[in-house]
């Protein structure tokens, strides 16, 4: 781990952009997202969500606890129990902070009998899940025991599996595109010998299965594939996307999950077309990983100056003088309507030191209105990079930098 005080560690631009803070009152592993932080983070869910439905995933919303027999039934409270939360008793019922979303998505396809004409079924959800790391490892927002995930599990017939897992991979590219992410490989992890100390549930058939579903979807998809025994979910194989960050160290982003036990937990079924009763596969899938994990692989990656999109302020708007206050109101108002994310810093102090304190908020765009520039109804254009556009009416200034985060380029500058 970098130190915290390295320019390029999370920890550091965390604390510079106003991204997340913590404290002792909250405890150690449960960070506090900042107004800009949380900016960053519905930007991102914002984009996943719209991603998923145009995939046809439908959303749902549940609970961050549950009973233990849930766990019970799902297999985690047995495999998975030292990584949760002890239970707590609430009117005769140990209720348990969930570790994971499977096992409620299991309920949410049960809620009613499933015909074969609704699968593949594609539910998805951005939700709260929580995990017992030890107090030696959490720290900033790579190991935190308060988790958001962009999660989805696909309900299909086992002979669908594996053309979904296609679909979940593609998906995962596309976002790496959107995002200037680069995946290193994709990994199959396997489970391992017994001697390793991880307990797996199920038979060795199962496994069989559910390992040939996922090498016939990497075969498909056509990557650079690592099998790593000892990696596996308790339940089932899984694919990992594998990333660098900007220090060099590996790990893992997104997954891609074949389960072919919790289906049979929960007696999953679906109506065949001959009428008879059949057992779905589960697709477990993330596409953005944790919404923690990715704001530190993103802050770190771009050095603190996000793409345009992703800016917490897209816009800063400094007036020359006090004379030019009402006139940078004006444009940060209509960057507003564009739907832009604007602040105004009309502070008593010379333009060169306000533009001075901006470089470390990292803000995209800089419109500096003087007395020529509110007198036309223009504003001057600054780029973080030091750059500089031709003075711009105000207009065509907020609907290019609009029709910039629109399409989300990682490049600053205007479509023309």
């Amino acid at each position: 781990m970098a130190a915290a005080d390295s320019p390029a560690d999370h920890r550091r631009l965390g604390r510079e952009l106003d991204i997340f803070t913590g404290d002792e009152l909250v405890g150690a592993g449960f960070p506090l997202w900042l107004p800009d932080g949380a900016a960053v983070v519905a930007e991102l869910e914002r984009y996943v969500l719209d991603l998923e439905r145009r995939q046809g995933y439908r959303h749902v919303r549940t609970p961050a606890l549950g009973k233990r027999a849930l766990y019970e039934r799902s297999g985690h409270w047995q495999h998975f129990g030292p990584d949760m939360f002890p239970p707590f008793r609430v009117g005769g019922e140990d209720l348990v902070l969930r570790p994971v979303l499977c096992p409620h998505h299991a309920l949410v396809y049960r809620s009613r009998l499933r015909s074969h004409r609704e699968l593949p079924l594609r539910i998805g959800e951005v939700g709260s899940m929580y995990r017992m790391e030890r107090s030696g490892v959490v720290g900033g927002l790579t190991r935190v025991r308060g988790i958001t995930l962009n999660d989805a599990h696909i309900f299909c017939a086992p002979e669908q599996a594996a053309r979904e897992a296609v679909r979940a991979l593609a998906m995962i590219d596309e976002a790496y595109d959107v995002l200037g992410i680069r995946a290193a490989y994709h990994r199959l992890s396997l489970p391992g010998p017994p001697e390793v100390g991880k307990s797996y549930a199920g038979e060795a058939p199962m496994w069989e299965r559910a390992e040939a579903i996922l090498r016939d979807a990497l075969e498909q998809h056509g990557v650079e594939v690592r099998a790593v025994r000892g990696e596996a979910a308790f339940y089932g194989p899984k694919i990992d996307v594998q990333v660098y960050d900007a220090h060099g160290r590996e790990f893992t982003l997104s997954t891609v999950q074949v389960d072919l036990y919790q289906p049979e937990r929960f007696d999953l079924e679906y109506v065949a077309p001959d009428g008879s009763r059949r057992r779905p596969a589960m697709v477990h899938r993330s596409v953005l990983a944790s919404m923690e994990r990715m704001m530190a692989y993103l802050l770190e990656a771009y050095a603190g100056a996000l793409p345009p999109w992703l800016a917490p302020v897209q816009v800063l708007v400094l007036p020359v003088s006090p004379a030019q206050a009402e006139a940078a109101r004006t444009v940060a108002l209509r960057a507003e309507e564009a739907g832009l994310r604007v602040d105004v810093d009309d502070r008593d102090e010379s333009l060169g030191a306000r533009v001075r304190a901006a470089r470390p908020r990292r803000v995209p765009y800089l419109a500096v209105v003087g007395a020529r520039e509110a007198e036309a109804g223009s504003v001057s254009v600054r780029l973080r990079d030091d750059r500089r556009l031709p003075a711009l009416p105000v207009d065509a200034f907020a609907d290019g930098v609009a029709a910039v985060v629109a399409d989300r380029r990682r490049d600053l500058g205007f479509a023309g």
